[in-house]
């Protein structure tokens, strides 16, 4: 595997309720001026004073600040290419399921993948996908659970 198609998984460094706060203004900051602008630069000032400004897209100004948004708030963060492909143990670690799981819902077709020689690949994009309705019916089937408490009189 190529080291560009491993996943990127960066937990934000332990920060002060100051960091924390600045970069939930940076966040505020830069998405304020999407809004508002279609300028796709930013200026940056180094430790000595000086100032660069940078042209940058404007998708990658948003990601930048949804990313800030991330760090102000304390969560991990994964970054991914968007067309990366799973083995099925890397697929079972991401459902946090099993391996023989991840290749029954494959074999019944339950979970799309394609072979490459003798090996299982499972898109991304299907992965997360496939996670989602796992989601949904798990929500579901709580639901009904909880209806059938009910009507049972077995309210918790």
């Amino acid at each position: 595997m190529r080291t560009v198609d491993r996943i990127r998984e960066v937990t934000p460094p332990q920060m002060t309720e100051r960091e924390l706060e600045m970069a939930r203004v940076a966040q505020r900051c830069i998405m304020e001026a999407l809004d508002h602008s279609r300028a796709a630069a930013i200026t940056l000032t180094t430790d000595t004073g000086e100032h660069l400004s940078v042209d940058v897209p404007p998708a990658a100004l948003k990601l930048i600040g949804q990313l800030l948004g991330a760090m102000g708030e304390g969560r991990p963060i994964t970054l991914m290419p968007a067309k990366r492909e799973f083995t099925t143990v890397e697929a079972a670690n991401f459902l946090n399921v099993s391996r023989p799981f991840v290749i029954k819902e494959i074999e019944q077709g339950k979970l799309p993948h394609r072979m490459v020689g003798t090996h299982r690949r499972i898109a991304f994009e299907d992965l997360v996908a496939y996670a989602k309705a796992m989601r949904e019916r798990q929500a579901a089937a709580l639901d009904r659970m909880a209806e059938n408490a009910r009507e049972l009189g077995l309210d918790y």
